[in-house]
């Protein structure tokens, strides 16, 4: 016997946003810190930290996400180390953040005009105070659109941590439906709860990539 949808599994499905927000919040924070050392370690002198760094790159942009969070949750379970839906989804969104961030940031202090690093090199400025004032700065102003870009997919990527079982805003709307069994009500609800999130986001990477476009010509 099938319940109706109502205000109350209407509520159930709206509630859930706080949990996709929060986790893609945990992945985008843990993913910057991850992405920084993946871009320096990717624009290094040092061989083994360069190379190092792109295999990390290339294993988790060539494989699904969907993949990835699979291997670290059941495969963390086979080894032994015991691992819930919730911190498998943030452990793996992380990595898979951090491996994005990484190469988008690392294309961003390329960008940066090389006279600018030999300009600081003539100065005299060690390799920290020339990332530090000289190079991040500047790439991180051409970072902000990609990476807002990147940030409305991450939002979206979350939605495959229902699959292990973490209730986020796709697991809920799954709930209510084997519920209530209106599959048209409930997944509207749901993606257009997805499009409030994302769009705004969109329309800002968008605005932020015209004001660098205008920016660059002059």
């Amino acid at each position: 016997m099938f319940r109706t949808f109502g205000f109350n599994e209407a509520l159930f499905i709206i509630t859930a946003v706080q949990w996709t927000l929060l986790l893609s919040a945990i992945a985008f924070a843990g993913g910057a810190l991850g992405g920084i050392a993946i871009a320096l370690a990717r624009v290094s002198r040092v061989a083994p930290l360069r190379y190092g760094a792109l295999a990390f790159i290339r294993v988790f942009q060539g494989t699904p996400l969907l993949m990835q969070l699979f291997l670290v949750y059941f495969g963390l379970s086979i080894v032994g180390v015991g691992i819930n839906p919730w911190i498998a989804a943030a452990l793996a969104l992380t990595l898979h953040a951090s491996a994005y961030l990484g190469e988008i940031w690392r294309g961003c202090i390329e960008a940066v005009p090389a006279g600018q690093s030999e300009a600081s090199w003539a100065l005299g400025l060690k390799y920290r105070d020339r990332m530090r004032y000289v190079v991040l700065p500047q790439a991180a102003k051409i970072s902000v659109a990609p990476t807002v870009g990147f940030l409305v997919q991450l939002i979206k990527g979350t939605s495959l941590a229902s699959i292990i079982g973490f209730v986020e805003l796709t697991r809920a709307g799954q709930i209510i439906n084997n519920a209530t069994f209106q599959p048209l009500t409930v997944f509207s609800l749901v993606a257009a709860l997805y499009f409030i999130l994302c769009w705004p986001l969109s329309l800002w990477a968008r605005h932020l990539e015209g004001r660098f476009a205008v920016a660059t010509t002059r």
